[in-house]
């Protein structure tokens, strides 16, 4: 069980990283195809979404954005975990055990308590501090 941070799901629709591009569209067609469980949090999917229209050198529009991020919202083979207030609680015992930064932090927690252990990310940083949990990054081959 792998969740997949925004980033690796971004770079699937960024054409100007074609090798990055390949490399996370293999990851994410493996997770839609059920070749592996692929997990994602309602935080990663508006990461996501602001990645998309707003990091790209050439954004993606709203509405393909959206349609986007509303096929995994809507797709069986997508592992949706969210958060509630007490994860948040968790979150900030992460923040001062392991220095990790919040939004981090919050997804660390998040997975924790959805027995998720695993995350692709190029952010391996963060996540490798978080001892519980083994940060891939899938874009460093």
């Amino acid at each position: 069980m792998n969740l997949i941070d925004s980033n690796i799901i971004a770079y699937a629709y960024d054409d100007s990283e074609p090798k990055k591009r390949d490399r996370c569209l293999e990851i994410i067609r493996g997770g839609v195809n059920n070749q592996r469980e692929g997990y994602v949090t309602n935080q990663i999917l508006g990461e996501l979404f602001y990645t998309l229209t707003k990091n790209f050198r050439q954004p993606v529009s709203i509405e393909n954005a959206q349609l986007i991020v509303s096929s995994i919202i809507k797709s069986e083979s997508w592992k949706k975990i969210n958060y509630n207030c007490e994860t948040v609680d968790k979150a900030i015992d992460l923040i001062k055990k392991f220095n990790v930064p919040f939004w981090d932090a919050l997804i660390a927690a998040t997975m924790i308590e959805n027995n998720v252990f695993s995350i692709y990310t190029e952010n391996v940083n963060h996540f490798k501090r978080v001892t519980m949990l083994k940060a891939i990054n899938p874009l460093s081959n």
